[in-house]
């Protein structure tokens, strides 16, 4: 008897599972970069319906570069995201329109307190109906402020994941030497994030409509 009730409930637990599995869109993908890839990682990893946030570089022409290459620059390349989201829980539309909220998309130099090539932000795409719902999002995001965007949306090019600890650094457990001595990893994050004034610029710009600042 017993055999029987367990049985029973495995079916109705398989069940579920397939109901869930069955409500499940495809996972799909976006690139942009948005100056510090922590900080852009650290933000989307929040966003419900986001299944991960993926750190490296891309737009460059030096293969399989690394943080000390592109930090110099003159590799070309970006930081940026790749992010992987269920696209029946959150679309690509707005993911494009918060990305664009969450930094300085009027700045060409850089983000923040972090100048130079690598940290210019950009979109990056692979396909006709990626770069159709990027520019309209750029459009919306230039309207919305009354000033020019000028984030590139480009072609994207080979994607380099970043060094392993790189990838998560805003919740690391690791022990980082800084000016304020060593702390834990997520507290450096925390400390710079705040002192490169990411935040206080993006409450600038877009006020409530920012959807990541505060942390």
């Amino acid at each position: 008897m017993f055999r029987h009730i367990l049985f029973a409930c495995l079916i109705v637990v398989g069940a579920s599972v397939q109901a869930g599995r069955a409500v499940a869109g495809p996972i799909e993908t976006i690139t942009v970069a948005g100056g510090c890839f922590w900080c852009v990682e650290a933000d989307f990893e929040k966003v419900a319906g986001v299944t991960k946030a993926v750190s490296g570089y891309t737009g460059g022409s030096v293969r399989n570069p690394t943080y000390k290459q592109v930090s110099r620059g003159g590799t070309g390349h970006y930081e940026a995201v790749k992010i992987y989201f269920d696209s029946a829980r959150v679309s690509r539309d707005k993911l494009y329109a918060m990305f664009f909220r969450s930094v300085d998309p009027t700045d060409a130099g850089g983000q923040f307190c972090d100048r130079g090539e690598s940290y210019r932000t950009a979109i990056f795409v692979s396909d006709k109906a990626q770069k159709a719902s990027a520019e309209a999002a750029k459009a919306e995001a230039q309207a919305a402020l009354g000033k020019t965007v000028v984030t590139p949306v480009l072609s994207a090019g080979q994607f380099y994941e970043a060094e392993d600890y790189h990838q998560d650094y805003y919740k690391g457990d690791n022990l980082v030497l800084t000016r304020f001595g060593p702390i834990k990893q997520s507290n450096a994050y925390k400390k710079y994030r705040d002192a490169c004034g990411r935040d206080q610029r993006v409450r600038q710009l877009w006020g409530g409509a920012a959807p990541f600042a505060g942390g």
